[in-house]
This record gives structure tokens, C-alpha cells and sequence, in this order.
């Protein structure tokens, strides 16, 4: 590899899939790295310290009274937002590959750890040094399935790279922080998404087959704030909405969603300097700018966002807690709405006019996913409750009757933390 490759994977492993990923492990990358107990430090499905990180990246912790702390962590500035015009080929409309571009053309960084389509298949996802800013248009759009990607930071270091960028999600986020310390690069800016659930490539491939009998033209999937699935094609046909209440889910396997994405504790990247999604955004993109750095990032794009209020729209507690239950019935499955086939359409009608929107919409997702992590955990892994759900997680579920026991309260934090008795206010 030369210094001036555009886009290079550095990668001698294959990424492990399926059964070949061994417990609670989303092959980050950390393991194929030369500290063999580096994922002992680093693994947030072991014992997470938030609190201490958000301290390291933040120079402070989540404030659960601050705003939507709560329930997104900490940050500086929450908006909505749109790159105008949208880049060609992306997933929304380009804002993190535009901040990652960014830093690269004016020199801030040397190098970004990020993802792009594997060559073979443009659904999986292949970890990339870029260096070219140019280049980062063939990282933009969805990947699925699992890509160590942390395992890039020592070829990018042996090259010369002092000073990176890294787009990551958050199990990614959380072990570079935990070893950023003892990295060796002069600066790391972090830019996250949110995570919205994983499965392997090859699970993804049967879910497309599911949704439309062409599924090898299907170039776009998202899942959007409005109760709908969007997929576009490159065949020519129109675009397709597919309503979330009509999606094939009972016909995936119980194990469609890894167990580790199921006890997910983080689900808005709160460890990366800025966060960049959808949940919040109500039609556009949701931007978590969380410290200085994320600002300073935020500020090369001036000129170029076009920005919106913030909604917040509906009432969350009823889908909240009808989740709860579904989950709960599932007995460690997807969880199923118990609905009429000839209701479905109604409610599918209703749910983008009445549901939860814009922040409402993105505090049911994080309420939802905190609930299943408990549930999940406790039925499969509870000697693991107390070390690996942060009090933020037990916050989050205690206003629907989920509260730790005695032998499920985590540790108090570094300052005091006795925050699994202090739940986040319920909307009803």
C-alpha cells in the first residue's frame, strides 16, 4: 500500500458471519488486532463505562435533567438538516461522507476509516482507509452485515497516518474510545450513526428476496421516520413504499437479528463527536453535534445545510408499551403484532398521521431498544445484567415497570451514580 492509495481495505481476514461470530461479538475489529486481550478493555457487551467515556470524549457525562440527555446523551446542538443539493447516491442526502470529505480537503486528517460496498456484492460491507475526499462518494449509502473495522487503525498507523477520522456505529464507537488512549494518533474525530439493527449479509439477502421478486435490482432500502420502508431500483421501476406493518417479518427467522444488536445499550452513538441518522429528523437528517470537535466539523459544512425546527409530534407510551408486551411474548424472537390481516392496511394509513414523529418518534426507538435489551438479557444472559446495562438503559425502562433487582443493579458510577432509581419521565 502507498501513502496516496484512495481506497484501501488492508485486510488480509475474512469477516466472519453468522455462527462464526462466537457469543456476544459483533467483530468489530479489536480481535484481529495484535493486543490479544485488547477486547477485554474494549467490548461494550462485557462491562460499558458511559459515564467515563462520555468524560474522556465529552469532558462530561450525560446530564439526564439536560434537555434530551436522557435519552440521546449528551451534545451541544440538536438539529435537523439537509445537504443541499443532496449527493448523488446517498443514503439520505451526504452529510457524514460530506464532514468526512471535509476534513480530508483541507488537511485536518490524513486518512478515514470508514465503509463501502464490497465489489462483489453492494450490500456487504467492506472496511476502507480513504484518502482521496473524492473517493468517499463510493462509501455513501447502506451496508448490512458485520465488517471489522477497527482493525484498520493499526495499517493505518503503520502508513504514517497520525491524525484520522473514523465513521462508525456504535459498538464500533465504543471500543475505540475505550483504547483511544492507547492508540498512538495525535487526533481521532469520530463520526457515528445510529444503529438501527444488524444481520448478516446473508440474512439481509433473504429479507430482500421477500420484498420484491427482482431483488437483485433493489439499489436502496430505508427504513424512514414515517412508518414506511422505502426501496428504489435500477431496473427503472418506480420507487416502492412498503408500510412497516406489512413487512414480511414472520417469515424471518428468530435469529434474523443477532443477539448482541437485541442487547444493543447504546442505539444513538453517544461517544462520537458528532452523530448523524434519521430518527430524529422527521423526513430529513438528525444531527447530534456532542462536543467541540463535533462542532468544529459541523462548521466546514456552513453554507452548505439547509435546516429545519425540530418536531415533536404524537404521544410514544401506548407503541411503547405494546412493544414491551410483543417482545415479551416472543419468548427471544422477533417480536409480532398480534393484527388482523384485514386491519393491518387501516393502522398503516393511521400510523404516519397519528404515531410518534420527529424527537417523539426517536425517543419510542431508543425506549424500545432499551426494553429489549433488558428483556433479551434477562432471559439469555442474566448473570450479565448487572455489568453490561448502564444506568442510562435503566433509566429509560423504568417508567414501564422494568426496574434492576438487587443483583441486576449496575455499579455506581465514578461520581456517585444512582441513576437506576431516578426514571425518565413517561409521556402518556
Amino acid at each position: 500500500m502507498t501513502r496516496d492509495a484512495p481506497l484501501f481495505h488492508g485486510l488480509d481476514a475474512p469477516v466472519l458471519t453468522g455462527a462464526a461470530r462466537p457469543g456476544l461479538c459483533t467483530d468489530c475489529g479489536v480481535s484481529r488486532m495484535g493486543d490479544g486481550r485488547a477486547c477485554g478493555r474494549a467490548c461494550q457487551f462485557i462491562k460499558p463505562d458511559y459515564p467515563g467515556l462520555e468524560q474522556a470524549a465529552h469532558g462530561r457525562q450525560a446530564n439526564p435533567a439536560q434537555g434530551e440527555e436522557a435519552f440521546f446523551g449528551p451534545y451541544t446542538q440538536m438539529m435537523r438538516a439537509r445537504l443541499a443539493p443532496p449527493a448523488p447516491g446517498a443514503q439520505w442526502t451526504g452529510i457524514t461522507t460530506a464532514l468526512a470529505a471535509a476534513l480530508l480537503r483541507d488537511g485536518t486528517v490524513d486518512a478515514v476509516l470508514t465503509m463501502a460496498p464490497d465489489p462483489a456484492d453492494r450490500w456487504k460491507p467492506l472496511p476502507v482507509i480513504v484518502t482521496d475526499p473524492d473517493a468517499l462518494a463510493q462509501c455513501r449509502g447502506m451496508r448490512m452485515g458485520y465488517a471489522p473495522l477497527l482493525a484498520l487503525l493499526e495499517p493505518a498507523r503503520a502508513v504514517g497516518h497520525r491524525r484520522i477520522a473514523l465513521i462508525g456505529i456504535p459498538c464500533q464507537v465504543y471500543a475505540l474510545r475505550a483504547l483511544e488512549a492507547e492508540l498512538g494518533f495525535d487526533r481521532i474525530y469520530v463520526i457515528g450513526t445510529p444503529c438501527s439493527d444488524n444481520t448478516t449479509t446473508e440474512n439481509f439477502h433473504r429479507f430482500l428476496s421477500l420484498l420484491d421478486p427482482a431483488p437483485e435490482t433493489i439499489s436502496y432500502l430505508e427504513f424512514r421516520a414515517d412508518y414506511r420502508v422505502e426501496l428504489r431500483f435500477d431496473d427503472g421501476r418506480k420507487a416502492r413504499m412498503i408500510p412497516f406493518l406489512q413487512l414480511p417479518i414472520s417469515q424471518l427467522p428468530a435469529d434474523f437479528f443477532p443477539m448482541t444488536c437485541k442487547t444493543c445499550v447504546d442505539y444513538t452513538n453517544r461517544l462520537a463527536d458528532i452523530t448523524v441518522g434519521y430518527m430524529g429528523g422527521d423526513g430529513d437528517q438528525w444531527i447530534l453535534s456532542r462536543n467541540a470537535r463535533g462542532d468544529e466539523m459541523l462548521a466546514r459544512l456552513k453554507g452548505q445545510l439547509q435546516t429545519a425546527p425540530l418536531t415533536d409530534k404524537g404521544k410514544r407510551a401506548g407503541a411503547v408499551r405494546g412493544f414491551l408486551a410483543n417482545t415479551e411474548r416472543a419468548a427471544g424472537g422477533l417480536p409480532l403484532r398480534r393484527m388482523p390481516d384485514w386491519l393491518r392496511p387501516l393502522v398503516s394509513f393511521l400510523q404516519p398521521r397519528t404515531g410518534p414523529r420527529g424527537l417523539e418518534f426517536a425517543r419510542t426507538r431508543v425506549e424500545m431498544k432499551a426494553i429489549e435489551t433488558v428483556l433479551h438479557l434477562r432471559r439469555a444472559y442474566p448473570a450479565r445484567l448487572k455489568n453490561m446495562v448502564p444506568a442510562h438503559v435503566w433509566r429509560l425502562v423504568a417508567p414501564y415497570g422494568l426496574t434492576a433487582t438487587t443483583a441486576e443493579m449496575p455499579p455506581c458510577a465514578p461520581n456517585g451514580d444512582s441513576a437506576p432509581l431516578a426514571p425518565v419521565p413517561r409521556q402518556d
